[in-house]
């Protein structure tokens, strides 16, 4: 469960990265390159892709950091991990889950479910 738990905080940490060229840096440990992002409002192809959507996400939501929420667990080539999205200690405006596929010791694909959207 450890392994799990390190690769959503990488992958969470990639997200929360706002300096450009450390989050390209951190993505291209973190993903293949030809890897790919899907969830309910996003989606992204390969590094330039996921990170201009993780730049889209910056943009809408300055401040805003994701965090782990629990344990990672999974098996075989899978890891599914909940998040929250929140400005400080405010509630979080979105809860999610993601399932990702690991090849080669880097994330080839995640699927992100929004289990929490806050309303306006």
């Amino acid at each position: 469960m450890t392994a799990f738990n390190q690769i959503a905080d990488r992958y969470l940490a990639s997200w929360n990265e706002t300096d450009v060229a450390r989050r390209q840096k951190a993505l291209a440990e973190v993903f293949a390159a030809d890897a790919t992002y899907v969830d309910p409002v996003l989606n992204g192809e390969g590094l330039a892709g996921i990170d201009a959507m993780i730049a889209s996400v910056h943009q809408r939501f300055p401040g805003f950091r994701f965090s782990r929420l629990g344990e990672a667990d999974g098996y075989n080539d899978r890891v599914r991990f909940s998040w929250a999205l929140a400005n400080g200690d405010n509630a979080p405006v979105v809860k999610g889950t993601d399932v990702a596929t690991i090849a080669n010791e880097r994330l080839s694909s995640v699927i992100g479910f929004f289990d929490y959207v806050a309303k306006d």
